[in-house]
C-alpha cells in the first residue's frame, strides 16, 4: 500500500471514529477520497496543510429545539440543524430538507456533497445544509407556517446574506420559504431577500428554480452523451420520483426526443411504453398532490406495479432522482444487463458505492450528483446576483445560464478525469475539480 493510499486510509478511519452511527456521512466521504489518491500524489502541500482533514471537519454544527403547536393545540418538539461545513470559496449555501428521517448524519452528508458541487460551479459559494426532523405532508398551512416561525427564531442568528443563504430541499418549496424569510424580517428589521433563494419570483425568486436541477440533469447528460457520439434522440429512458427533479428531468429529455417509459412515488412504479403524458404527470404530483398511481386510471395503456422496481425498466439512460441509495448493485447489474449506456444521479448519492463500480466496470457513462444534479444550487447562486443587483431576469436568460454552467461543469470534470489518469471516470473528474479549487482557497487563506 502506497504512503498516500495509506494516508487516505487513515484520515476515513478517523472520520468514522470521530462521527459513529453517520453512515451516509462516511459514505459521501469514501466516495471523495477514493478519487483523490493521484491528487495527492502529484500535491503534497495539501497533504502537509492537512486540507482533507480540514474538510471532513464542518467549521459548525448547529442543532437545536423546535417546539410547535399543531391546529388542535397539542404541543410538539422537534430537532432542527443546521452545519456550516466549508466557506473557503463564499458563504455558505445549501438547501433545508424537512423529513422524519432528518438526522445529524443526514445533513452532514449533504453538506459535505455541497462544498464539491458548489465548488464546481465556480460562482464563489461555500458548502452548507440544514433540516429538521419535522414531516409537512399531512400539515396545514398554519402548522407549517408555526413550525418554519419557531424553526428560524433560532437559525435566524446564523444566517445572512453574506453568512449563510439557506435554500429549499426535499420537504421545504416556496411556501416554506416564505415563512420562514418573513419570520427572519420580523426578528431581524432587514429585508435581505438574498439571505433566502428558492423564493417566489414576485418578490426575489429565479425563473427557472423549480426546473433547475432536472434540467441541469438532462444538459450534464446530454454533454456525457456527446461524448459517447449519442444523444437523447430515439432513447428509451426511466426516471425514478415524480417530484420536481423528476418531472423536469422527463420535461426536457422529451424537449430533447428522448421517450420517458417509467417514473414512480414511494407507492409504486408507473410504465407506459408509448411513453409517458407528462401534462398528466404534473396534474397528479403538482396540482392534486395524488399518488403515481392514478397515472392508470387517465391512461389504459400504462401498468402500475406496486412497490415495483423501476430499474428492472429495460432504457438506454436512467436518471435515478427520488433519494439517496436508492439503486443497488443488483438494480446496477440489471440495468447493465437490458443495455443501459448512461446514468445521470439527479438526486444526491442515489447509487450505492457498489452500483457505483458496477456502471464503472461496465463502461457505462456515470455522471454523479454533485455534478449532474448541481443545476438546483446554480439556479440558488444566480438567483443571489439577481437579487444583489435587484434585477428580474426572464426564464430563458436564466434557463441559458444554467445550461452553459452545466456544460462548464461535464468539461470541468471531463478534463480533470483525463488529467489525472481516469479518462471518462466522471466520478473521479468531479471529485478532484471540485475539490482542487477548495484545497487551494483554504491553504491561500491560512490556518483558519
Amino acid at each position: 500500500m502506497t504512503d498516500t493510499k495509506t494516508n487516505i486510509e487513515g484520515i476515513y478511519e478517523q472520520v468514522v471514529g470521530r462521527n459513529p452511527g453517520e453512515d451516509e456521512f462516511h459514505q459521501t466521504v469514501r466516495e471523495v477520497l477514493n478519487s483523490l489518491e493521484p491528487v495527492l500524489d502529484r500535491h503534497h502541500e495539501f497533504v502537509e496543510h492537512k486540507v482533507i482533514e480540514r474538510l471532513c471537519e464542518p467549521d459548525r454544527q448547529i442543532m437545536f429545539r423546535v417546539p410547535w403547536q399543531d391546529d388542535e393545540g397539542e404541543i410538539h418538539v422537534n430537532r432542527g440543524f443546521r452545519v456550516e461545513f466549508s466557506n473557503a470559496l463564499g458563504p455558505y449555501k445549501g438547501g433545508l430538507r424537512f423529513h422524519p428521517s432528518v438526522y445529524l448524519g443526514t445533513v452532514k452528508f449533504l453538506g459535505f456533497e455541497q462544498i464539491f458541487k458548489n465548488s464546481l460551479l465556480g460562482l464563489g459559494i461555500g458548502g452548507g445544509k440544514g433540516g429538521a426532523d419535522f414531516d409537512p405532508k399531512g400539515k396545514s398551512d398554519s402548522e407549517v407556517m408555526r413550525f418554519c416561525q419557531s424553526y428560524m427564531t433560532e437559525l435566524y442568528r446564523h444566517i445572512g446574506e453574506n453568512i449563510d443563504i439557506p435554500a429549499g430541499d426535499t420537504g421545504v418549496g416556496p411556501r416554506e420559504i416564505g415563512y420562514m424569510f418573513g419570520q427572519y424580517k420580523r426578528i431581524t428589521n432587514r429585508y435581505e431577500t438574498g439571505t433566502f433563494t428558492g423564493k417566489e419570483v414576485n418578490w426575489g425568486g429565479a425563473p427557472v428554480r423549480f426546473e433547475a436541477t432536472g434540467y441541469g440533469c438532462a444538459y450534464f447528460m446530454r454533454e456525457m452523451l456527446q461524448t459517447l457520439d449519442e444523444s437523447f434522440e430515439g432513447k428509451t429512458c426511466v426516471v425514478s420520483g415524480s417530484g420536481n427533479v423528476a418531472i423536469y428531468a422527463i420535461e426536457k429529455i422529451q424537449e430533447f426526443g428522448g421517450k420517458v417509459v417509467a417514473c414512480s412515488d414511494s407507492g409504486g412504479v408507473i410504465h407506459d411504453e408509448e411513453g409517458l403524458d407528462l401534462e398528466t404527470i404534473k396534474r397528479i404530483k403538482q396540482v392534486e398532490r395524488g399518488r403515481i398511481s392514478e397515472y392508470a386510471e387517465a391512461h389504459d395503456r400504462a401498468q402500475f406495479e406496486e412497490d415495483g422496481n423501476i430499474w428492472t425498466v429495460p432504457c438506454d439512460a436512467a436518471l435515478p432522482c427520488a433519494t439517496q441509495n436508492e439503486l443497488d448493485e443488483d438494480d446496477a447489474r440489471k440495468l447493465i444487463e437490458n443495455g443501459c449506456i448512461a446514468i445521470g444521479e439527479g438526486a444526491n448519492m442515489p447509487c450505492t458505492p457498489e452500483a457505483v463500480q458496477a456502471f464503472l466496470e461496465a463502461g457505462v457513462a456515470f455522471g454523479p450528483g454533485k455534478a449532474a444534479n448541481a443545476g438546483g444550487v446554480a439556479v440558488s447562486a444566480l438567483e443571489m446576483q439577481q437579487n444583489a443587483g435587484r434585477e428580474s431576469w426572464s426564464f430563458e436568460y436564466t434557463d441559458q445560464q444554467l445550461k452553459e454552467i452545466m456544460q462548464k461543469i461535464h468539461a470541468d470534470c471531463r478534463d480533470a478525469a483525463e488529467e489525472y489518469g481516469t479518462p471518462g471516470n466522471y466520478l473521479n473528474g468531479a471529485n478532484i475539480a471540485g475539490f482542487l479549487m477548495v484545497a487551494r482557497a483554504l491553504i491561500a487563506q491560512g490556518l483558519i
